[in-house]
């Protein structure tokens, strides 16, 4: 189905050649892909190998808008430079918190009105939809706080990035990145009947992040495959490959793109791109597309693939080596049991979803319509949801008849929501399978909690796989097992209609009104004060995680608690909630001593570990660490880092991080992102103390090796290498600044 091919190759009249040595010609030889033509274009750098890029727009859901705000707003924001559009879509659901979700939807309003924003109400359309339908365009680039930011479909880059980087654009500052390496995705082949968009990118998936194959780089999808392939389906594939770990896509266009601008009545967004003759890829992805086969990602990653008729052949075996996995990652705390769904040698699930930016595409919810036409999910405890992305798929569906087909067959229809993808909705019973058209199954992103005794599993499955399990009554079965008309091409063709939107979206860019007063809640909060790096730096694990990989949902639980996100005080106290529980308040006592000693008082504790490496309270910055072998993989959302900030954190130890997107918000909170090298054991417990003397001077002057000093719980003294490699001058003054809001207050970044 998927073929990694590790080595370089041309673009050579459509062909690819491959190049078994280095010619010396590469990097000109990549300028031709369509990658680096857009890139170019956008970026503002005269250092070829480190680019500057500017967007031309941006995009924010509630859970992280108003953090954004508030941090652009205490840099010196005076209007938004370029179109950013909030939505509401990720709690828009107002199951806890009181007045706190519509609270954020007030100030984002007002926010729109005072800078010059654009507004999209509760349940008009999931993030990515709006984007897509609203700000793509052919050789445009999108920076968005949500990591699923992908429009390479519609010949638009788009990057997800923590809410850092986003002020960074508000406040006319650029997105800095060492020019990337570009891989060939050569799409071949013609899908077969049944199998959809979510079956391929999970193939792909499986088949390039175990090994970080495309980690940090673009892929460019082009080939005779891409005709074969509506619109839809373009974008189903595409939105997946963030959990490649990748940095961006993009796709070569024709005539479907077109018709697609043309649609939506945006024509004016459409130009053809295709790489020029001769382009250089560093690494080639080539996909049959007639050989994939209806797939499915198993807890905790959609990475964990299987064919459905692989796990349909051997579930006992399959399921056993995944629950010994994911129970080994659950640390204890729960124990998951994905046997007790197989019930006379068949796999039986508990809930079908069809959601967000993935799943609740027009042609998805169409074709899984036809296939429960005339047919019942049943009365037992299969149950399934289908949430469209937008207002108008939503119309287009209610005109056309699939919502009452889908309604008639037992299906709840829902409104745009991204909920049931980071556990605020559909939340699944304790142990239930549930199948889902969705973009992650991380461990409890479902909306369990392992420390009440709950656990689920989500597994993740293309919308018209999931509609043939509930035609059968939650008994798993592929797409391509059933027999089902397909829908008519009249039956396929979205027909869009904008006037919702016209009627309930605020479309104030280039409206600013600075007389608009922001609209705050009582759950609204400043940031707190964030002390600067002094000369030294010490500080103590309070938390050690050796797992493979820890997510940003590890780091900081969504669900429930993104209610919190707009208090950073309050969002702080869940950190690490589900994985470290003592965490919050390992380093609340550490970043009480920081708070002391910036008033002169020396703690004793720390004034002892000093004592034993001869440093001084007076030029030291005390604070709390995190140490885990590859941390970061997951959402965008910046409170992984900001809520390690708030409590007093300042440095992470790591030996790779897992995406590019968790380093820079970690930088942008001045947390040092130490790294050690690949192999060395990692040599400290929970509550040792680790001194790195002269760090100011040192990130200063650019220097990547650090020699560190262990004071260990025992009170005895060894020593750690470190680095920090690849900084950018403006990383560095952000760092011993001690985060991006003090980096503004200091006067930098004016330029």
């Amino acid at each position: 189905m998927v073929e990694v091919i590790k080595k370089g190759a041309y673009l050579v009249n459509g062909q690819i050649v491959y190049a078994d040595a280095a010619q010396g010609q590469e990097a000109a030889a990549r300028e031709k892909t369509i990658a680096y033509s857009i890139l170019r274009a956008h970026d503002k750098s005269a250092d070829p190998k480190k680019m500057r890029i500017k967007f031309d727009a941006l995009i924010s859901h509630d859970i992280t808008f108003v953090g954004i705000i508030q941090t652009a707003k205490a840099s010196g924001l005076k209007q938004f430079p370029i179109p950013y559009a909030m939505t509401n879509c990720h709690n828009s659901l107002c199951a806890v918190g009181g007045t706190i979700n519509e609270d954020d939807h007030a100030f984002g309003l007002s926010a729109a009105k005072k800078y010059g924003g654009i507004y999209v109400p509760a349940n008009q359309a999931v993030i990515h939809q709006y984007a897509r339908e609203r700000l793509a365009g052919c050789g445009k680039m999108i920076l968005g706080s949500d990591s699923h930011t992908r429009y390479g479909a519609y010949g638009c880059m788009g990057i997800g990035e923590g809410g850092g980087e986003l002020v960074k654009q508000l406040l006319e500052n650029t997105y800095d990145v060492a020019a990337p390496e570009v891989v060939l995705v050569y799409l071949d082949g013609r899908p077969r009947k049944g199998v959809g968009p979510q079956d391929v990118a999970i193939a792909l998936v499986a088949a390039t992040f175990p090994n970080g194959d495309v980690k940090n780089k673009v892929l460019e999808f082009v080939g005779p495959g891409v005709k074969e392939l509506s619109c839809d389906y373009r974008i189903g594939i595409d939105v997946m490959t963030t959990e490649t770990s990748c940095l961006t896509s993009i796709w070569e266009t024709d005539e479907t793109i077109k018709a697609y601008y043309e649609n939506i009545g945006r024509p004016e967004a459409f130009q053809e791109l295709h790489p020029a003759d001769g382009a250089y890829y560093d690494s080639v992805v080539k996909i049959d597309l007639s050989k994939v086969e209806c797939m499915i990602a198993l807890p905790f990653h959609p990475s964990i693939a299987y064919t459905v008729h692989e796990l349909q052949a051997g579930p006992e075996r399959i399921f056993a080596e995944v629950e010994a996995a994911c129970n080994k990652q659950l640390g204890g705390k729960v124990t998951m049991n994905l046997r007790r769904n197989i019930v006379d040698g068949k796999v039986t699930c508990d809930q079908g979803v069809i959601v967000g930016c993935s799943g609740g595409m027009y042609e998805n919810i169409v074709e899984a319509a036809a296939i429960l036409k005339g047919q019942s999910i049943g009365n037992g405890y299969f149950d399934m949801s289908v949430y469209p992305s937008s207002t108008p798929v939503s119309l287009a569906i209610t005109k056309n008849g699939t919502s009452a087909t889908l309604m008639e067959a037992g299906c709840v229809m829902k409104p745009a929501f991204c909920g049931p993808c980071f556990g605020a909705g559909d939340t699944p019973a304790n142990n239930a399978l549930s199948i889902r058209h969705a973009t992650r199954n991380f461990a409890n992103r479902e909306g369990s909690k392992p420390g009440n005794g709950q656990i689920s599993a989500v597994a993740l499955m293309d919308a018209r796989s999931i509609a043939a399990t509930a035609r059968n009554g939650g008994v798993l079965t592929a797409a391509t097992d059933i027999d089902y008309d397909m829908p008519t091409a009249e039956e396929l063709a979205y027909h869009y209609d904008g006037s919702v939107y016209a009627k309930r979206c605020y479309e104030g860019f280039g409206k600013a009104d600075p007389s608009v007063e922001l609209r705050y809640g009582p759950n609204i909060k400043d940031w707190p004060h964030m002390p600067k790096l002094e000369d030294d730096l010490l500080v103590r694990l309070c938390a050690v995680i050796h797992d493979p990989v820890t997510t940003t949902d590890e780091l900081i639980p969504s669900g429930e608690t993104s209610s919190y996100r707009s208090n950073p005080i309050g969002l702080s106290e869940f950190a690490l909630s589900r994985r470290v529980p003592e965490y919050v308040e390992r380093s609340k006592a550490v970043r009480g001593m920081e708070e002391a000693r910036e008033k002169g008082e020396v703690p004793a504790e720390a004034a002892e570990v000093l004592a034993k490496v001869g440093g001084s309270a007076a030029h030291t910055t005390i604070g709390s660490c995190v140490f885990a072998n590859r941390p970061g993989d997951g959402s965008a959302r910046e409170q992984a880092a900001s809520c390690q900030k708030v409590l007093g954190g300042f440095a992470n130890i790591c030996y790779e991080y897992a995406t590019k997107r968790y380093r820079s918000n970690c930088i942008n909170w001045g947390i040092v992102p130490f790294t050690m090298d690949a192999g060395t054991e990692f040599p400290c417990e929970d509550g040792d103390w680790v001194y790195i003397p002269g760090v100011k001077k040192a990130i200063a002057g650019g220097v990547e090796d650090f020699s560190a000093q262990i004071i260990r719980k025992d009170g005895t003294v060894g020593t750690l290498a470190l680095k920090c490699a690849g900084l950018t001058a403006n990383e560095r003054l952000i760092l011993q600044e001690g985060c991006l809001m003090n980096y503004y207050a200091a006067g930098y970044g004016k330029d």
